[in-house]
């Protein structure tokens, strides 16, 4: 039952013209303060623009923002980490933790009509998130089979207790996808991930790729009376300045995960009509990292790792690109995550003088131009605030004689070229500790866990027995006390071999029009759905 899983998860503790939308329907009505009104429609925006609407594959933020309210997960998760029924009702744990029996709603169907069943469970875990999905392919790996006693019935059974899973049923981590509409097919080119039927409170209507995404009311949802609007737009508008622009003149309504400058933020929150909140990015826990590519001879080398380390000004990166709305990070557990965090760790202090040290140490010294090498810095395409970023480190390494050329890239030539060529020298990406570091950080330092062409996973060639040692341990230790040493042990060495380089916390807001109401701000609130949002007039 729920309290089971409570318990068990204490164990774990962790510009774009308006004429291009379609047209309009009727507008919400007014109804009395605090009391949801039905209809109307909400227009959106999201950066990057998804390139998939199924994220059991590629959980890009933006690909998830739109996907959850096509597709339900099992549960979503509070910020006490308690879990809420979506799919699923309840569930147990046997006494050895070696079976996870998951009791799932009756009556509901996926949106062209088939009923859900164990069966879709059974190939979304089996086929798909165990084979494909970035994280979830280690967090459920110690799942052997999920049996189907009844179609209403789906146990998981175990080759060692892993805790982790009961973290991890949530949309954003394991969406469940309809087997009859995927099964014998490639999950990553089925056809659907573009047209996608889900068992959602919306349905897929249309997607115009530069354009926007259109959803409609899904009038059968098994959550009676949601969702209240009509529709969600998710519109594509690629200029942040003009995504700034629409929320002001309401051409847009809600924008999640940082969508407008950090140079326009205390501007807009004196506007009136906007509400600034940074909650709903929990679950996330993410931190920007530079990821090192240790097989080529200059990033492979630790004595110049540790100088990056050094010559990095954090705080300077984060007020001059980030406005101040964040804080350095010291290690890959954000100090959010209290279990889990430890001060107990090398850390490596703003000191451009012993960055030159080590440099030198290195076999890399100045030249007569000054500077000492070169190397290529990978921007994420997920934020346009990356670019700037690649500029402040340009100037920031330059001051201990590193040369460094920031490159762009389309998202899916950055993907190839990261975790599919391993085509790089440095990058500067963000990646999510999670509510359980498990989940988040078993798939960047774990040697087994590489996987060409599986995007956001280890791609560094770092392969540390004594850490995977670490990581095999936790992943089975039933003893909480016990596993949260093992974080820290996995803190302590990772900090000493600096395979990433923890950089910030990612400084992830929301922002939207007083109109709105009913926005989900729990832990995973921001790869939720929005069927309890609501419009006033």
């Amino acid at each position: 039952m729920f309290s089971t899983l409570s318990r068990a998860a204490a164990i774990v503790a962790t510009a774009v013209a308006m004429a291009m939308l379609p047209p309009a329907v009727a507008a919400a009505q007014p109804a009395p303060a605090g009391q949801p009104v039905r209809g109307g429609t909400l227009v959106a925006a999201i950066y990057p623009a998804p390139n998939q609407l199924n994220v059991t594959f590629n959980n890009q933020y933006a690909n998830s923002a739109v996907s959850a309210n096509v597709f339900d997960g099992l549960f979503t998760y509070d910020d006490k980490q308690n879990a809420h029924g979506q799919l699923a009702t309840s569930l147990d744990v046997s006494p050895d933790g070696l079976r996870i029996t998951i009791h799932l709603r009756k009556g509901v169907k996926w949106h062209d009509g088939v009923e859900f069943t164990s069966a879709d469970v059974r190939y979304s875990i089996m086929e798909v998130l165990k084979k494909v999905h970035p994280r979830a392919r280690i967090t459920f790996s110690a799942v052997e089979d999920v049996e189907t006693p009844d179609p209403y019935t789906a146990v998981l059974r175990l080759s060692h207790p892993a805790p982790v899973i009961l973290l991890s049923l949530n949309t954003a981590e394991a969406q469940i996808i309809p087997k009859h509409l995927y099964e014998g097919t490639d999950v990553r080119t089925n056809p659907y991930n573009a047209k996608p039927i889900g068992t959602g409170p919306f349905r897929f209507k249309e997607w115009k790729k530069g354009q926007y995404v259109e959803l409609e009311r899904n009038p059968d949802y098994w959550d009676k009376g949601k969702p209240y609007l009509d529709r969600l737009i998710f519109r594509e508008i690629p200029d942040p300045a003009a995504r700034a622009a629409a929320l002001e003149t309401g051409d847009i309504l809600y924008l999640p995960f940082a969508g407008v400058p950090f140079s326009d933020v205390a501007r807009l929150r004196q506007n009136q009509d906007l509400v600034f909140d940074p909650r709903g990015y929990v679950y996330n826990a993410q931190i920007y990292f530079l990821m090192f590519n240790l097989k080529r001879p200059i990033t492979g080398n630790l004595k110049v790792r540790q100088a990056f380390a050094h010559a990095v000004d954090k705080q300077g990166l984060i007020d001059t690109v980030w406005y101040g709305l964040s804080k350095p990070a010291d290690g890959p557990i954000p100090d959010s995550l209290t279990r889990f965090y430890t001060k107990d760790k090398p850390t490596y202090a703003y000191d451009p003088a012993l960055a030159e040290k080590l440099l030198d140490e290195a076999g890399y010294p100045r030249k007569a131009d000054g500077i000492r090498f070169s190397v290529q810095l990978d921007l994420s395409p997920s934020s346009n605030a990356f670019v700037p970023a690649g500029e402040y480190l340009r100037q920031n390494l330059r001051k201990v004689g590193i040369d460094v050329k920031p490159v762009s890239s389309e998202p899916s030539a950055y993907l190839k070229k990261i975790w599919t060529n391993y085509d790089y020298d440095v990058i500067i990406n963000g990646f999510s500790t999670l509510f359980d570091p498990e989940m988040g950080l078993t798939r960047q330092y774990w040697s087994k866990a590489v996987s060409p062409g599986v995007p956001y996973i280890s791609a560094t060639g770092y392969a540390s027995p004594e850490v995977d040692r670490i990581i095999e341990a936790y992943q089975k230790e039933p003893d909480p006390a016990k596993r949260v040493q093992q974080f820290y042990d996995l803190q302590r060495v990772t900090m000493r071999d600096l395979p990433l380089l923890p950089v910030m916390d990612a400084p992830f807001y929301t922002f939207y029009n007083k109109r709105v109401h009913g926005l989900d701000f729990d832990p995973d609130g921001s790869r939720s759905s929005l069927k309890g949002v609501w419009l006033s007039k």
